[in-house]
């Protein structure tokens, strides 16, 4: 891992730079780039402004390790609301959530609750919710929490990160629930004991978990790819094909406002393609952590430090 991966992993897990840094004008300008605002209305028109272009979205309202109940709840029923009006709207678009949002650092108990909420009111309306995976040290309640929904409510699927070892076995016990996964690399600052740190390592497990989920779409598993990386996409579209699926068969999730370019040259080949676009006030955190994906979009951020 790169040392400016590593720094701006730390910034983003550093509870007074988080306070600090949102506050200058140029870093609130920067983060346009990966957003299109802070608040529900802002994701619709964003939405809507994709809808025309073959792609369909994903939105996260912004927020993790919540320390009050009444917030956890007040954030699922944000979750509720936006249901209804992607609903009203005829949008195509999931919403995805991270469990330490809707209570899980609290009480178990009440952040299922909040999340059989939510997915119970897509099911209601045909959507679906994806779960977030966050830091290592929250991945078996995830997993123990996505299995059991799951056993109820089909429409729910869960993010796995290659870049920790564990992931293949994870995958494996989650077979027999013909999974929804969307695979990621991994955002957050892991120990090198648990997570692999060179990119061809990362690299190669995605490419290894992702072609094993495949082997699995014919009998009722769902395959996201949630990757920017342009030869990772090209191999597994060659190895889907080899697999015999179909472009429709699995689905890329990619970040609004990066390589906009590469995802409408997919939504124009056929593929399923879904953006994901955030909203909220909490974005510093997660602002931070898409840097930290690829370092190269500093200079992005120091191009409109420097601009008008």
């Amino acid at each position: 891992m790169g040392l400016a991966r590593n720094t701006l992993l730390w910034i983003s897990e550093n509870r007074k730079l988080r306070q600090a840094l949102p506050r200058y004008a140029f870093i609130r300008r920067a983060v346009s780039r990966f957003m299109p605002g802070e608040e529900l209305a802002d994701a619709l028109r964003a939405a809507e402004e994709l809808k025309p272009q073959s792609i369909n979205t994903v939105f996260t309202h912004l927020g993790e390790n919540v320390t009050d109940e009444r917030e956890a709840r007040k954030d699922a029923e944000e979750y509720i609301d936006a249901l209804g009006q992607i609903q009203r709207r005829g949008l195509d678009t999931h919403v995805s959530v991270k469990l330490t949002h809707l209570g899980l650092d609290l009480n178990e108990k009440a952040c299922v609750d909040n999340l059989v909420a939510i997915v119970s009111e897509a099911k209601t309306v045909g959507n679906m919710l994806w779960i977030d995976m966050e830091q290592s040290l929250y991945v078996d309640r995830t997993l123990d929490i996505y299995k059991k929904v799951r056993m109820e409510f089909p429409n729910v699927g869960l993010c796995l990160q290659a870049y920790l070892y564990r992931t293949e076995k994870d995958l494996e016990g989650l077979l027999p629930y013909s999974p929804a996964i969307r695979f990621v690399k991994g955002a957050y600052k892991e120990p090198h004991t648990i997570a692999f740190k060179k990119k061809s390592d990362v690299d190669a497990n995605f490419f290894k978990l992702t072609t094993t989920l495949m082997q699995h779409v014919k009998t009722g598993s769902k395959v996201v790819v949630g990757t920017h990386d342009a030869n990772l996409i090209q191999s597994l579209q060659a190895r889907a094909a080899q697999l015999g699926l179909s472009k429709k068969e699995y689905e890329f999730h990619l970040l609004f406002g990066i390589e906009s370019n590469e995802q409408l040259r997919l939504a124009r080949e056929g593929c399923s393609v879904r953006v994901l676009i955030s909203y909220g006030s909490f974005w510093f955190p997660w602002y931070v952590r898409r840097l930290a994906e690829r370092p190269a979009n500093v200079w992005f951020v120091m191009r409109k430090m420097f601009s008008s």
